[in-house]
């Protein structure tokens, strides 16, 4: 019999496999617990942000979808889930703009052109209240 210079059992291809799985194992581990310390630490950061109140004028919503599914090939499965993140972009009196993630379900009870004092913390809007005499200005 010839010799193809690797043994059917356990050379070759299954030593590298065996070498490469924990180390391929131990970065998609890493990544995930990366991504949920990052994702405390900003949420911790909003959270113990002071808050301050601006006068600006929203200028744009967007809304961005998250869509997650699995499949369980065993049990022929399917599951998914979607989440929905809602943003306002704020403009300032000295024309900065900023787009400020929506933590209290103002996306609905605000439009696009509105002025009035925000409340922000962090990169978070808490809270939106107009001011009807500048609203108006504009709209003459």
């Amino acid at each position: 019999m010839s010799d193809f210079g690797f043994s059917p059992i356990g050379g070759g291809l299954f030593d590298i496999m065996s070498t490469l799985f924990p180390i391929i194992f131990v970065v998609i581990f890493g990544i995930i617990i990366a991504t949920f310390i990052s994702n405390g630490v900003k949420y911790a950061q909003n959270k113990n942000s002071p808050q301050r109140s601006v006068f600006a004028t929203i200028v744009s919503k967007r809304m961005y979808v998250e869509h997650r599914s699995s499949h369980h090939a065993n049990d022929h499965m399917h599951s998914s889930t979607s989440r929905t993140h809602y943003y306002i972009t704020l403009q300032f009196d000295n024309g900065e703009r900023r787009e400020y993630l929506d933590v209290k379900n103002l996306y609905g009870l605000v439009a696009e052109g509105d002025t009035g004092y925000a409340l922000i913390q962090g990169e978070w809007i808490v809270a939106f209240e107009r001011s009807m005499e500048r609203s108006h200005q504009g709209a003459y």
